[in-house]
């Protein structure tokens, strides 16, 4: 599993304002109406990531889930890879869905 506070550029410590600012400077730069020529799988998957990261890091209990689950791991073994199960390939194909793009100044 990739760290959803890497995804989003923010570190453990981001406040909320911070997590939803970072997640919407990520979609804009991975938003399937933004991008130009033709369909990049890569983008899609980085899409996916960045959708991902803030649904796990936007619920404050989820977020301490995962953030106690990563402290137990850490504590329990040395620093190595985490080995997760990845997605299905049945859901790779699936239609992307995000919402759109609110533009700040």
């Amino acid at each position: 599993m990739i760290d959803p506070y890497a995804v989003l550029g923010v570190p453990p410590t981001a406040t909320q304002t911070e997590l939803t600012r970072a997640y919407r400077r990520q979609l804009r730069r991975c938003h399937p109406d933004l991008r130009s020529g033709e369909p990049d799988s890569g983008a899609d998957e980085r899409l996916r990531q960045v959708l991902a990261a803030y649904r796990l890091l936007r619920d404050p209990q989820l977020r301490s889930d995962y953030d106690r689950a990563v402290a137990r791991v850490r504590k329990h073994r040395p620093p190595a890879r985490i080995a997760v199960r990845r997605n299905d390939s049945a859901h790779l194909g699936a239609p992307l869905w995000a919402g759109p793009v609110r533009w700040h100044r």
